[in-house]
């Protein structure tokens, strides 16, 4: 089923559109970026954000193949559209070398497993756990927010190999993770007519 969109999310795309050119990205990188961008206002995430094509043309089969997704916060799920998330955020606790925001991945990987969505858009401790399991995931989202470790943990994700969308500086979350989940969910699939 298509997606209807609403006049004024039109306008915003032509606004963003006529002041950066994205047409130079691959399809779901510009799909990825102006998302990114339109969720935040920020033009910046044209050069700071990283990732593959090819990566994410297999997270977004992946997707469209009934894959779960996971999410580090409530916040990052309800930016999600279109698509129920895992959160165990609410049945984590924090212990000794553990934040909850680690314990809930955990706790999600144990009811997923192997080849979930992963976005991470608020807790660098999340993301920083999620790469210390073997998750094999079909991609990570890895955007959490913060002077302490955001940037560590992003860098940490991107030199791990995994396919991932991250960005270099230490801005990013849950709208902008949620916003980048939303581009893969609303670009058209080969079964579908754009």
């Amino acid at each position: 089923m298509n997606r209807v969109v609403h006049p004024i999310e039109q306008e915003s795309f032509r606004r963003l559109r006529a002041r950066l050119d994205t047409s130079h990205f691959a399809p779901l990188t510009r799909a990825v970026v102006e998302r990114v961008i339109h969720s935040a206002a920020d033009l910046d995430y044209a050069s700071d954000l990283v990732m593959d094509e090819g990566e994410l043309e297999k997270a977004h089969a992946a997707l469209h193949d009934g894959a779960p997704v996971v999410v580090d916060v409530e916040m990052v799920a309800a930016g999600i559209t279109r698509r129920e998330t895992v959160c165990r955020l609410k049945d984590a606790r924090s212990g000794p070398g553990m934040t909850r925001s680690a314990h809930a991945i955990r706790l999600a990987y144990e009811d997923v497993g192997p080849g979930a969505l992963w976005v991470i858009g608020c807790a660098p401790t999340a993301l920083e756990e999620l790469l210390k399991l073997d998750a094999s995931p079909a991609l990570v989202i890895g955007l959490p927010v913060g002077f302490v470790g955001a940037a560590e943990s992003k860098a940490a994700l991107r030199e791990s190999g995994l396919p991932a969308v991250s960005n270099v500086s230490e801005k990013g979350g849950s709208a902008v993770a949620a916003a980048a989940l939303n581009a893969l969910l609303y670009h058209p699939t080969s079964k579908e007519t754009p």
